[in-house]
């Protein structure tokens, strides 16, 4: 087998395992059909053998293909992780730090710290990835994490900036229409909002409040955003964060009963402790978090000044 087979043919072969066709991973590259059949045909000479078979519904990956994809995967982070550090170089804060947040973190929190992240910094570009799934920090798909449980890993910094408290609320006028529980019993007589497929964080989540199960929920969802969603609009009675919950003027129910802890990290790894836009975001991300877990509220961007306002003012009579 070759030694020095190019990075685009593992960027096209991983292309064509996430669209299921030629066609699809041509579009999604930018580039020509017979060029990705091309290098897929030269993976396969390379490695020997076959990679995908052709089926009615497109082309699947053999075992081959899907013992290669992890190891793939990784090249298209690291390569990634080269350009942001490539594109980064020179004086002050600038180029491309990626940042990865939980759905509700990344949507409800996050914006209005990297507005104000970038005034201070505005050569800085932020990528944010709102995910409920661990991005790998060592293996470079983000520069920086923050996680809602303490990482294991010895090659990262670390630092933990509290505890975000969950606990469960509905809307007013939900309350004022079917009354407030005054027992965790009297939850069954409610509409409650929970997950649909159970995982384990929730299955171990749900040793502390057994009623909080799938069969017990009038309305069901597993994106976290839904489920917010839902209690903003006074369908019924669902678990909130308590900032979040403060914010939207939403009813707290059975507080002593029911108070979850999320400890929460930012992570980085090591080898970015010398990346001025790493830093720089690390910090503005763990001083925000430190604020939002002791109740602060960080979630709106502070308003323009009145000369910033001017500015703008003047820009926007001035044309496009």
């Amino acid at each position: 087998m070759t030694s020095n087979l190019s990075w685009e043919l593992y960027r096209t072969f991983l292309a064509v395992l996430t669209e299921g066709s030629l066609s699809g991973a041509a579009r999604a590259l930018g580039i020509t059909q017979p060029t990705v059949g091309r290098h897929v045909a030269a993976l396969e000479t390379a490695f020997g053998q076959t990679l995908f078979t052709r089926s009615q519904s497109g082309l699947l990956p053999t075992d081959a293909a899907l013992a290669l994809r992890g190891y793939a995967a990784t090249l298209r982070s690291t390569a990634a992780a080269l350009e942001r550090a490539a594109a980064s170089q020179g004086p002050g804060v600038a180029g491309v730090v990626r940042v990865s947040a939980s759905d509700i973190i990344g949507v409800e929190v996050l914006p209005s710290v990297i507005a104000e992240l970038r005034r201070s910094h505005p050569e800085l570009v932020v990528e944010l990835v709102t995910t409920n799934r661990l991005q790998d920090v060592l293996q470079r798909e983000v520069d920086i994490a923050i996680r809602m449980a303490q990482p294991s890993q010895d090659a990262l910094i670390a630092r933990r900036i509290g505890d975000v408290e969950l606990g469960l609320y509905a809307r007013a006028d939900y309350v004022e229409r079917h009354g407030t529980p005054a027992t965790l019993a009297e939850l069954a007589g409610h509409a409650l909002i929970g997950f649909d497929q159970l995982t384990p964080f929730l299955r171990e989540a749900g040793k502390a409040l057994p009623v909080w199960k799938r069969e017990a929920f009038a309305l069901r969802a597993d994106s976290d955003l839904a489920q917010l969603a839902l209690l903003r609009a006074g369908c019924g009675i669902g678990f909130c964060q308590t900032a979040i919950a403060r914010r939207d003027a939403l009813v707290r129910v059975l507080p002593k009963a029911v108070s979850l802890k999320l400890q929460t990290w930012v992570v980085m790894h090591e080898d970015l402790r010398g990346s001025l836009r790493c830093t720089a975001t690390f910090d503005a991300l763990a001083r925000a978090l430190k604020a939002y877990a002791g109740g602060a509220d960080v979630m709106r961007a502070s308003p323009p000044s009145r000369s910033a306002k001017k500015s703008t003012n003047t820009r926007s009579r001035g044309g496009m």
